[in-house]
């Protein structure tokens, strides 16, 4: 088994989360807030490797989801009253 260290455990876990999130958006908007901060996450975790390229595209996408989240959660308290 090769050796794992712990910034690949952390990217393991951060795409895990990103996906599992994305799965799942559809049910709450809870999980549009956590592929956002799972992004972010990836993001983290691109610089940390070196991969530049790719934290910057998960960054923008962490806000892209962000935004996503903020309009989906004004939408659902419109909703409600």
């Amino acid at each position: 088994m090769p050796d794992v260290d712990a910034l690949s455990l952390f990217g393991l876990f951060a795409v895990t989360a990103m996906l599992l999130c994305y799965a799942f958006e559809r049910r709450s908007p809870w999980f549009v807030l956590g592929f956002a901060a799972a992004c972010a996450l990836g993001s983290v975790y691109g610089f940390l490797q070196g991969a530049w390229p790719f934290g910057i595209v998960e960054g923008i996408w962490a806000v892209v989801a962000l935004g996503r989240w903020r309009a989906q959660m004004t939408g659902y308290a419109a909703e409600r009253r």
